[in-house]
């Protein structure tokens, strides 16, 4: 049997090689580090974590992102059962030890009898005797690729700059002033309701802080990157503060669910950090992407309360994500239009986060090895959050206007009969998982 190549060793090409070996099919991963380093990897791991180590909510009632996870952990997916055996605390949401997770990843990967991985660059359109293909270069394909996919397509690519968040040493951290906490002491995965570091600013330390991240010298763009847009859900925290002086208050500086130790009371802004490894010695800055230059990034962030002998493990920086318009050029299936023998997953498909990725991956996988096997490529309802994300990006969204995407409930199918607010989340979670049972019972998969 031919084998289905994969080319890309991010969160959606490990989960591809996976789904696709798992139903006996032969894989070869191609993936180019470390014969070719980035500028967002440190490592040659698969599925590296290159911003923050969240997978965001865990709540598989009430968050679209949280039943994902659990529609990706019935489905026998290996992402999240690499971060499950991973986590870390981190109130309701699913975080990981990322060097951990990414060595768990790698190990299954490369033990599969049915995985070859190379690891080699591809720089152009594969052969044409690679006659099933997904491309899962995510936001760092190569330009010479995206150069020949622009080619073939006829269709201007389209990219942003997303942004990394610090990591800092957590004994560098005054806990005189800081203190652990998750709002309103909410119990999550792997928790106890105090998973966050909190550092509390009063208003006159906060609008020292605006002021200082407005005057910071920052990262010059070259002139080709100047009219790139960023991603709306992970806009450095100075653009957002140039927004206005409340923007940050109102974002991931928001002091709700929150109260000082000390004064008893809620602070006017706070700065919350959560943490990166399994050992509990590095915390990440939550939502505090940058492209502060990093000498300006130490000062800067060192007037934060709690943080003023801050020591980093990493600072801040930007790398560039590309994405096509995917429904424009790719069929249901995932295949592109103008050579259906390449399908493509990730976020190069414009799905925005770690989990939207993977799950394209597996879809990808999926339907790659049904259609090796010759049988019917089934997807799966858009009632549930691996259909509606998929209908989403082929097809449901406007092509004029397309920009990557987190799952949310606004892309499934209304329901029938009256629900509110929470009520309706959780309808929708219901009916989701009951529909996902019945696409699993055709597409069966026999996780190796």
């Amino acid at each position: 049997m031919n084998p289905v190549h994969i080319i890309g060793g991010g969160l959606a090409g490990s989960e591809a090689a996976w789904q696709v070996a798992s139903q006996g099919v032969p894989v070869i991963l191609h993936e180019m580090r470390p014969v070719r380093p980035t500028e967002a990897h440190s490592s040659d791991s698969l599925a590296e974590l290159v911003c923050s180590n969240s997978l965001r909510s865990d709540d598989v009632q009430y968050n679209a992102v949280g039943l994902l996870h659990e529609e990706m952990r019935r489905a026998g997916s290996l992402i999240l059962s690499a971060a499950d055996q991973n986590q870390v605390p981190a109130g309701g949401a699913l975080a990981v030890d990322r060097e951990a997770f990414a060595a768990a990843v790698t190990t299954t990967v490369a033990n599969h009898p049915l995985i070859e991985l190379r690891r080699e660059a591809i720089d152009a359109l594969p052969p044409d005797h690679w006659d099933s293909v997904i491309v899962a270069t995510g936001p760092l394909t190569s330009a010479s690729l995206a150069d020949a996919i622009v080619t073939l397509t006829g269709t201007d690519q389209l990219a942003f700059f997303d942004a990394i968040a610090p990591i800092i040493h957590r004994d560098s951290i005054d806990f005189e002033k800081a203190w652990f906490q998750s709002r309103y002491d909410k119990v999550g995965p792997g928790g106890d309701g105090a998973d966050y570091i909190n550092c509390a600013m009063d208003q006159a330390q906060y609008k020292g802080f605006i002021a200082a991240l407005l005057s910071a010298e920052k990262t010059e763009f070259k002139e080709w990157e100047a009219n790139t847009p960023y991603f709306e859900g992970c806009l450095p925290i100075e653009v957002m503060a140039s927004r206005g002086i409340d923007t940050l208050r109102y974002g991931p500086m928001k002091p709700v669910g929150l109260i000082e130790p000390k004064s008893q009371s809620r602070p006017h802004a706070v700065v919350q950090l959560r943490q990166d490894n399994a050992l509990g010695t590095l915390f990440n800055m939550v939502g505090f992407q940058t492209k502060l230059k990093h000498a300006e990034q130490t000062r800067v962030l060192r007037m934060i309360p709690g943080l003023e002998n801050a020591e980093f493990a990493r600072l801040g920086g930007l790398h560039r994500n590309t994405f096509l318009n995917a429904p424009r050029l790719l069929d249901p299936e995932l295949r592109l239009r103008a050579q259906p023998r390449l399908r493509f997953a990730g976020q190069i498909t414009g799905v925005e986060g770690y989990v939207e990725s993977a799950a394209i991956g597996l879809l990808a996988g999926r339907f790659a090895a049904a259609e090796r096997l010759d049988q019917p490529l089934v997807s799966p309802p858009p009632t549930t959050a691996l259909g509606a994300l998929l209908t989403h990006i082929t097809g449901g969204a406007d092509a004029e206007t397309f920009q990557p995407m987190n799952v949310n409930f606004g892309l499934f199918p209304p329901l029938t009969g009256k629900f509110r607010g929470r009520d309706r989340k959780a309808a929708m979670s219901r009916r989701a998982l009951e529909d996902l049972s019945g696409w699993l019972g055709t597409t069966a998969v026999a996780a190796q």
